[in-house]
């Protein structure tokens, strides 16, 4: 089964999460060396902890479950 790396870097502020999608690897060595470049890099450097490295097979659904609005999670949050 053929695989690739995604590679993103999550920031928390506070209350608040920013996720910036970095790229995607053939290799999790190439994965690897991509956060090592990035982590000398303005913003990385001071959360080098952020990056995440997952592992996806080639050709599956990852996301199944369906999905519903922010509007529609809220709704049901309040009620």
């Amino acid at each position: 089964m053929q695989v690739v790396f995604v590679v993103q870097h999550a920031h928390r502020f506070d209350n608040d999460k920013d996720v910036k999608f970095i790229g995607v690897y053939a290799s999790l060595a190439e994965a690897e060396a991509a956060c090592a470049r990035l982590r000398k890099q303005p913003g990385f450097m001071d959360t080098p902890e952020g990056f995440e490295i997952g592992e996806y097979p080639l050709g599956k659904d990852h996301w199944i479950e369906g999905y519903i609005s922010a509007d529609e999670a809220l709704r049901d949050f309040e009620a």
